[in-house]
């Protein structure tokens, strides 16, 4: 237990002894989490619309009117003709344009229907189908507003039955996308610096040539390994302390659940993300080896944990490999007990299978880490 203890000590005395390491560990997460969650959303705002009027009438300029008072739309211009318009387009000047057709007005009142032209960059797929929506969705509150204003149905019969929907939105009632996104960000924040400060840390003994000291001490491979990976598991709960703090204070990411559950997790995956560490410094000699093995299966197990992504929308063959993506249950953890206040019972499955994971990882750390070359 001396022995154990010393090494601790040994650790926190090495941190923070490097001046340049403590901002990577301890300002520069933070820093992460402020702009992270604010750049990384779905959310198409700004939408560079312009629009061809072949009719001009108040009815034209009432749908127009539609789309500049929305708070996605951005409305430029009027082009007069089709081929202006669409070399605009080919500039990258707009992203939708609208055509309305000649005697849109008189068609509609007339005919009882008409026909609208919409042009989509669909460079970007995902933009492109969130900007779909947004303009079937005006479009369609629109109609309802003509059908009184214009068709003037006096019919009972045969006057269309008005539907009204209202909407409940459970957990993210402001349908917020930060929050999300921060409590799947600091995931990904206390993986990533734990992840590479233990991959890092045995290499770093090799590389100035003190871990052959070490070796031909008695000292046994466990002792010298949780000596080794403790200190690091301080960092990632204190890095989750502070990100959760300011989830709360800038973002007003509400935490529903328990804090204490939220801990007893996190306690069990942070061993998971040191094992995995620990066990690829064990093959490596060098820190920019271990910084790029860790690196890369770092982007696969961020990818495919659903922190950017559905893991339903991925393939069958994608689903079933994210059943072993630590990362994954760690995101599902985070919000089912910040957003939904998920209990012990609802999240036992991640837990039984992150702690399995913990000891697998561990357990072929202490074994691959040999005391003689």
């Amino acid at each position: 237990m001396k022995i154990i203890l010393y090494i601790i000590q040994k650790e926190f005395k090495q941190i923070f002894r490097n001046k340049g390491m403590l901002p990577i560990i301890f300002v520069l997460p933070l820093l992460q989490l402020v702009i992270l969650s604010n750049a990384a959303t779905f959310e198409v705002k700004n939408i560079k619309f312009g629009y061809i009027d072949n009719d001009h009438t108040s009815t034209s300029r009432a749908l127009v009117e539609k789309f500049n008072a929305s708070t996605y739309f951005n409305v430029l211009t009027d082009f007069p003709s089709e081929a202006l318009a669409n070399s605009s387009m080919l500039k990258g000047e707009v992203d939708v344009l609208l055509q309305i057709p000649h005697y849109f007005e008189r068609d509609l009142q007339k005919e009882k229907h008409n026909n609208l032209g919409v042009t989509i960059n669909a460079i970007d797929g995902a933009a492109a189908g969130v900007e779909n929506v947004y303009i079937t969705q005006i479009v369609q509150r629109f109609n309802q507003n003509i059908k009184v204003d214009i068709l003037q149905v006096s019919d009972k019969q045969i006057q269309p039955i008005a539907i009204e929907t209202i909407p409940l939105f459970w957990y993210n009632k402001t349908l917020n996308y930060k929050t999300f996104m921060v409590p799947g960000i600091l995931v990904l924040l206390v993986t990533m610096i734990t992840l590479f400060l233990s991959g890092m840390n045995i290499v770093r003994e090799k590389e100035i040539g003190t871990l052959e000291q070490i070796n031909v001490t008695p000292i046994k491979k466990s002792q010298f390994i949780i000596g080794k990976l403790f200190p690091f598991w301080v960092i990632g709960m204190g890095l989750l302390t502070v990100g959760l703090i300011l989830a709360k204070v800038i973002f007003n990411i509400p935490i529903i659940g328990s804090l204490p559950l939220l801990y007893l997790y996190t306690s069990i995956y942070i061993l998971v993300i040191l094992g995995i560490g620990l066990f690829i410094s064990n093959f490596t000699n060098t820190q920019q080896q271990a910084m790029f093995i860790a690196w890369f299966f770092t982007v696969i197990f961020i990818l495919m944990s659903g922190l950017f992504t559905p893991i339903e929308s991925m393939p069958k063959w994608a689903q079933t490999i994210t059943e072993f993506n630590p990362i994954k249950y760690f995101v599902e953890v985070m919000r089912m007990v910040m957003l939904k206040g998920s209990g012990f019972m609802d999240i036992l499955p991640q837990l039984l299978k992150t702690l399995l994971y913990a000891f697998i990882m561990n357990a072929l750390a202490v074994w691959s880490y040999k005391k003689t070359n």
